[in-house]
Order: structure tokens, then sequence, then C-alpha cells
């Protein structure tokens, strides 16, 4: 799931080598922390949250197969 984040996070920034993703677990919810470079946030989280929006979906989506919550937090 790691990879999921960090491969559709690198295909949206200026700066690829700079992405990184920290999972983090907390009883039944895993936290995906995703960190890029300052300048590379807005592109992350898009026109009013629409793309962080998709993203979270995406993984959620993938998910479901744990039986655990997920959700992607995004760093700079």
């Amino acid at each position: 799931m790691e990879e999921l984040v960090g491969v559709i996070a690198k295909a949206l920034v200026d700066h690829p080598d700079e992405v990184a993703v920290k999972k983090v677990e907390k009883d039944h919810l895993i936290v995906y922390e995703l960190n890029v470079h300052p300048d590379d946030v807005g592109k992350v989280i898009g026109k009013q949250g629409r793309i962080a929006k998709a993203l979270r979906t995406v993984v959620t989506s993938a998910a479901v197969k744990m039986d655990k919550r997920v959700t992607v937090d995004i760093i700079s």
C-alpha cells in the first residue's frame, strides 16, 4: 500500500525524489504520512482538495481487503 501511495504521488510532483511515505499503525487504523517537497504540496492537494480526496479514495478502496481503516495525511 505504501508503494501505491508513493507511485501516485511521484507521478503528480516536480520533485519525485523527495517523496516519502511513512506507515503509522494504530488499533484498526493505518495512516500513511505522505511527505513531499514544499513546492509540490499544492499539486498533491489539488484544487479544493480534489486530488487528495481521489488519492484517499483509491487507498481506501484498496484497503477493503485488509479490514482496516486507512487514511492518507499530506505533510510538507
